[in-house]
């Protein structure tokens, strides 16, 4: 089997199963709406790829008596009286950041380049992005 692609939502539809099949899979698999094409990717590939291709570049600081955690560029910081309190409260702040980007920042011109972050926050679990910030082991 070869790339999947339907020219039209009602093709797409009938073949659904093989649709999901190829994405599943790995292959290239696009549905043609109108003017617009989508792909279709399983959700752990993509996260995966994600995960490698945008470096969390997450800086933890000792501060204070506790920790600090920011990514710089992004609105998003973190404390904790542990290293492992600011990680916890980061990924919070990430959730909810992704969550703001998806209800009203994501065509602000200043957060509309973050898709790709939104898209890994929303696809990991939280040991997945604690992972992505601070790497394996810590």
């Amino acid at each position: 089997m070869t790339a999947v692609h339907f020219d039209s939502y009602t093709e797409a539809r009938a073949h659904l199963k093989a649709l999901l099949d190829a994405a599943e899979r790995g292959r290239v698999a696009t549905v043609r709406r109108e003017s617009a094409v989508t792909a279709f990717v399983d959700v752990e590939r993509l996260r995966h790829y994600l995960a490698v291709v945008t470096p969390s570049r997450a800086q933890v600081l000792p501060e204070a008596g506790g920790w600090s955690v920011f990514i710089p560029g992004l609105p998003v910081a973190a404390d904790g009286a542990t290293f492992d309190q600011a990680i916890a409260e980061m990924i919070e702040g990430l959730r909810e950041y992704a969550e703001d980007w998806q209800g009203r920042l994501l065509d602000a011109p200043n957060h509309r380049e973050n898709w790709g972050l939104v898209q890994l926050i929303s696809l990991s679990d939280d040991e997945q992005l604690r992972e992505w910030l601070v790497g394996k082991g810590r």
